[in-house]
């Protein structure tokens, strides 16, 4: 079923040209708005790779960015070892050999 009232407009002034223009949402005093040309340099650059929910490369990490990791005790061979995440005391976590047994169970 078509939507056929009109969006409605707010005015705006852009951040980059100080241009007054109008966009669809309300804008916020804490965040830039652009107008219609400057919103073009603004935009984030294409991601290459394939299609939606596909990771190009072959690592499926975003960036390169070290991971953060940190240390813990696995919760069945007790075990030290390092996870990508921070523990939370009422959870139990696993080291890479147990944490594959859990998955295959």
């Amino acid at each position: 079923m078509p939507f056929d009232r009109e969006r409605e407009m707010f005015d705006a002034k852009c951040g980059d040209c100080g241009n007054d223009c109008q966009i669809p949402f309300k804008p916020k005093d804490d965040r830039p708005v652009y107008c219609r040309e400057c919103f073009q340099n603004h935009k984030p650059a294409p991601r290459s790779g394939g299609g939606y929910g596909e990771r190009s490369g072959g690592q499926g990490r975003r960036d390169d960015r070290p991971r953060e990791m940190f240390d813990a005790k696995c919760g069945d061979c007790g075990n030290d070892c390092q996870i990508p995440f921070k523990p939370k005391d009422d959870r139990p976590v696993y080291c890479r050999e147990c944490f594959q047994n859990h998955r295959n169970n």
